[in-house]
């Protein structure tokens, strides 16, 4: 089981268009796949048209084993299973500082999936906490989108110098550009300069209006809109990840 993390300090990056859309090529290549939505927002939810059972919460994903077993629902695509959000998961960080192992919680809870799913994808809230660095902990890949801006960059590095700072494997993370707009100078200048750097991808995904779009089919573009230029970049995104994977 590899454990694929899509993770950003800052928000609006495209993670959550980036998690759905990478899980569903999974979903086709290596069947099948679970997405697991840590958000309390619930977006990637929202895209697949799950809502979390009534009796579902953080308590109980907290517990993990047959809880998680118990709400992991499937979506419209098959071999392509969801871990929903419920909105209890704002208290997440809370509950962890009462676990002994708080950091190594999310890993052990998904122990026992690695006999169902040959990829796990965790959709990240944007911030910086105590979940965080459990997901840190799961993860074999910390994906992190970046708009070309020097903003993006700085929280970039951000979590660079704390992975350092908590002597971390800062070889999980891997930069990929989003939201590309080549009219764009700076847009053009960052992607030039950073594309392909060590711990950055070199697929980057086009700014396209069909991605925003994804909230209204509430379903992965690339199983929609395949022709799209984002779904086509998802797409490249994926083997170029599987590669690095692989190796």
């Amino acid at each position: 089981m590899k454990t694929i993390a899509l993770y950003s300090i800052k928000g609006g990056v495209g993670k959550t268009a980036s998690a759905v859309n990478l899980a569903y090529l999974s979903s086709l290549a290596e069947p099948p796949t679970l997405i697991c939505d840590l958000d309390p927002q619930g977006a990637s939810s929202f895209y697949f048209r799950i809502v979390p059972n009534k009796k579902y919460s953080s308590k109980k994903f907290l517990k993990g084993n047959k809880k998680i077993y118990d709400n992991i629902k499937g979506t419209d695509f098959d071999n392509l299973d969801l871990l929903p959000a419920d909105f209890s998961y704002r208290n997440l960080d809370i509950e962890l500082q009462e676990e002994k192992n708080p950091q190594k919680k999310l890993k052990n809870n998904i122990r026992e999936l690695n006999t169902e799913y040959p990829y796990i994808f965790f959709d990240c809230p944007p911030n910086l906490t105590l979940l965080s660095e459990s997901v840190f902990t799961a993860s074999d890949f910390i994906l992190v989108p970046l708009i070309p801006t020097t903003l993006s960059l700085r929280t970039f590095e951000q979590l660079l110098d704390f992975f350092k700072a908590n002597k971390l494997d800062t070889s999980k993370i891997k930069g990929f550009f989003t939201m590309f707009e080549r009219r764009k100078a700076m847009h053009r200048e960052i992607v030039e300069e950073y594309r392909g750097k060590k711990r950055f991808l070199n697929q980057i995904i086009p700014y396209n209006s069909e991605v925003e779009k994804m909230g209204i089919y509430r379903a992965p573009l690339n199983a929609v809109r395949p022709h799209a230029s984002a779904a086509i970049a998802y797409e490249e995104l994926w083997e170029e990840l599987s590669n690095e994977i692989e190796r």
